[in-house]
């Protein structure tokens, strides 16, 4: 009796040529396994390639291509002829659940009357209220928690007069995000804008906001949160209330909280005419920023400036002011603190009050392993001025001042004696930030290019010829790949589960077992220390482990790094002792190669070779050891 899912005659001969050695599918059949999809060949491939009995585990089965057996057939003929897989992206795309910007072309869409708009998605937006006479208008969530958004808003509230208008939430919350604003309220006269949240939460961001109440008239305007909270990317904000008239500016929070931001600003309040403008925070509480902050009230006349904080309390990275209040006329500035409690890095200041006439200025705090040029000699006061080292900086904890929660977030690095039963520690945040994605099967990614040298071919299949973003995710992450091994390491990127099996056995032979932390409940709290194993009898013992690299498809960097010892333990709630999590951490007993700034020895304190350090496995990576 047939399956009424069996496949044709036709399916079966492409697959058997495209990926399957024909003994392999027959076993399969008899076995009554589907030897049709990649995650049966998977499957098999573990069981083969494993010499122990242990099950194949469902965190790392759960990873693997998502594709039924007719699409894998599809797509592995399709891969042959890399324009053919182009053409078919979007859907290639989604069967295969990778990452991919949607191609959208442009929008002719206008809502020219009052509108309360509730939500928006993937969609291009050409006109949004403009020339608007009075009334008022909200729009609630543009293309808020999706995966991957790609989408261009031109104009909102353009040449409007005396109208009114809130935009609460522009992007919050998703995985990666390709974005153009290209116009807010540009050259209106009176009401009032307000934009409360522009991409907080993003994990990748590629950001473009061109203008902001630029050539307004006696308006006023307030921008909350732009990119808070989010997680290594890169974004351009050109201009803010540039050639405005009595306008009321104010700036609460750009990029605050935000890991690995690069950052260019280029006009705030340029050639303004009796403008009120406030800037409350730019980048503070970030890890490893790279700013660029260009022009603030430049060429300004009877303005008043504030400025109250500019990269306060991050770690490392750099940054570079170019202009504060430069031939401003009859201005009065103010700058309150500008890299204090920072943690090493190097930042650059300028031009304060450069070539600018009868202005008042008071700077209050300038701080830390930086460089102040050409500000106005007189007028200007400043209330303290710190250079301070980058071991003095390193020593900030012992001294009782804040740290940088970047450098030293809670538990996310501890010593090894902190891994015994009862011990109470903080716990990170071990979720996984990377956009969701699986692996392609092992027949389809071996023939797509992975180099640098290939890096056009590249953008080709993925249509990252015009998206920047795309490009330099995929440039990055190669890299990576391609970089020399630290001294002791052994590496390798691999792409498909076959490929990580085959890296870890070749390191450890084929008695291997692989882990991972459970799950992420305990995070950003304290935890209670519950049983303990050690692997390999708590001896220092040879690993593997497998981190993720930003993809379209998933890549793991794996490595082996001499001199660490594994550990299982069980994790449990603080306050009721029960058990929430089992956690795998992993020990390195020789740090001498690493860098003297490294975030573990800011929060350990110590440094290269004098100490071990520890970490918990994240959710998503894993380790592989030999089988106890």
């Amino acid at each position: 009796m047939h399956s009424s899912t069996a496949p044709p005659l036709f399916l079966l001969l492409l697959l058997i040529s495209c990926s399957f050695p024909s003994h392999d599918v027959v076993l399969a059949a008899l076995a009554g396994e589907n030897p049709f999809t990649p995650k049966g060949y998977v499957v098999r491939y573990w069981k083969k390639q494993i010499s122990n009995n242990l099950p194949e585990p469902s965190f790392l089965l759960d990873k693997a291509s998502p594709l039924t057996a007719a699409e894998y057939a599809s797509f592995c003929k399709l891969v042959n002829d890399q324009n053919a897989l182009s053409t078919h992206l979007p859907l290639f795309c989604t069967k295969a659940n990778l990452i991919c910007f949607p191609d959208l072309s442009p929008s002719l869409e206008k809502h020219m009357d009052n509108v309360d708009f509730a939500t928006y998605l993937n969609k291009n937006f050409t006109n949004y209220g403009g020339d608007r006479l009075g009334g008022v208008d909200s729009f609630k969530n543009y293309s808020d928690g999706d995966n991957v958004v790609s989408d261009n808003f031109r104009r909102y509230s353009r040449d409007a007069v005396g109208h009114n208008e809130k935009f609460t939430s522009y992007a919050t919350e998703v995985n990666m995000a390709d974005q153009s604003f290209s116009g807010y309220g540009t050259a209106s006269t009176g009401g009032d804008g307000e934009f409360s949240n522009y991409n907080h939460g993003v994990n990748v961001p590629n950001l473009r906001f061109n203008e902001y109440a630029d050539n307004s008239n006696g308006r006023k305007q307030i921008f909350t949160e732009y990119t808070t909270d989010i997680n290594a990317g890169d974004q351009t904000f050109t201009s803010y209330g540039k050639n405005g008239n009595g306008a009321t500016n104010e700036f609460t929070n750009y990029g605050k909280n935000s890991n690995v931001m690069g950052s260019n600003f280029k006009n705030y309040g340029e050639t303004g005419n009796g403008g009120n403008d406030t800037f409350t925070s730019y980048g503070d509480e970030t890890n490893n920023p790279q700013n660029t902050f260009k022009n603030y009230g430049a060429e300004g006349n009877s303005a008043v400036e504030s400025f109250k904080s500019y990269r306060s309390d991050s770690n490392v990275g750099g940054d570079d002011f170019r202009s504060y209040g430069k031939q401003s006329n009859a201005a009065q500035m103010d700058f309150a603190t500008y890299a204090q409690d920072v943690t090493d890095g190097n930042t650059k200041f300028s031009g304060y009050g450069e070539d600018a006439s009868a202005q008042t200025v008071d700077f209050k705090q300038y701080a830390l392993n930086t460089t102040f040029k050409a500000y106005a000699k007189e007028g200007v006061t400043f209330a303290s001025y710190t250079n301070e080292s980058a071991a003095a900086a390193a020593s900030l904890a012992a001294k009782g001042k804040k740290v940088n929660r970047w450098a030293v977030e809670p538990g996310k690095f501890f010593r090894e004696e902190m891994l015994k039963s009862g011990s109470v520690m903080p716990m990170p945040d071990i979720r996984d930030k990377m956009p969701k994605r699986s692996f392609l099967p092992r027949a389809i990614v071996t023939k797509l290019p992975f180099s640098t040298s290939k890096i056009d071919e590249l953008k080709n299949i993925f249509h990252a010829e015009n998206d920047s973003s795309m490009t330099s995710m995929l440039v990055n992450s190669l890299n990576e790949c391609e970089r020399a091994p630290s001294p002791g390491e052994t590496k390798r990127c691999v792409a498909s589960i076959e490929d990580m099996i085959d890296f870890a056995t070749s390191v450890l032979g084929r008695n291997v077992a692989v882990r991972t932390t459970e799950n992420t409940q305990g995070s950003n709290g304290n935890i209670t220390i519950g049983q303990v194993k050690g692997i390999n009898g708590g001896n220092v013992t040879k690993s593997v482990s497998c981190h993720q690299s930003l993809f379209p498809y998933l890549v793991y960097y794996c490595h082996s790094v001499p001199k660490v010892r594994v550990y299982e333990a069980d994790i449990l709630d603080a306050e009721s002792k029960a058990r929430i999590n089992h956690g795998v951490a992993i020990c390195h007993l020789d740090t001498s190669s690493w860098s003297p700034g490294h975030g573990a020895f800011i929060a350990l304190g110590s440094g290269p070779g004098k100490i071990e350090v520890c970490h918990w496995i994240f959710e998503n990576d894993m380790t592989w050891t030999v089988a106890d």
